[in-house]
């Protein structure tokens, strides 16, 4: 009995901090969102890692949270809402989590479509703060 409760103990004290980091990254892509909606792209940078880098699909990498910041004020020209879902975090250490999800966007122009996909994301913490290191996504069901 004595270690059927270790192991409780032990999974608990494994999934805690899990649901903690979860919680937090998903803060974070609700104030990425909010950011974007807002054309503030200064705002979104601050959200990358200064050494952060993008993998925009069809496209070269894009290093560095200014780019990146201003590689998103680019991509609002041709589309806006967007929506952020996190599927899955897992922790890589008290410092470090990577995150699965799926987005949505709305085209802009005379016929608005939704463009739906999926995403990585390599979060890492500095200071008090989760920031996207790497960040990964692709258009398609």
């Amino acid at each position: 009995m004595r270690g059927i409760a270790l192991v409780i103990t032990f999974v608990v004290g494994l999934i805690t901090p899990a649901l903690a980091q979860k919680a937090e990254i998903e803060a974070v892509n609700a104030k990425w969102a909010e950011f974007f909606n807002k054309g503030d792209f200064a705002g979104v940078a601050s959200l990358y890692t200064t050494d952060a880098t993008a993998f925009p699909p069809g496209s070269a990498m894009v290093q560095g949270g200014s780019a990146i910041g201003a590689m998103w004020k680019s991509m609002a020209e041709k589309v806006g809402d967007p929506k952020l879902t996190t599927l899955d975090v897992k922790s890589l250490g008290p410092s470090a989590a990577r995150e699965i999800g799926t987005f949505s966007l709305k085209t802009k122009g005379p016929s608005p479509q939704e463009v739906t996909g999926q995403y990585v994301v390599v979060w890492e913490k500095v200071g008090n703060d989760w920031k996207l290191a790497s960040d990964i996504w692709n258009d398609g069901k």
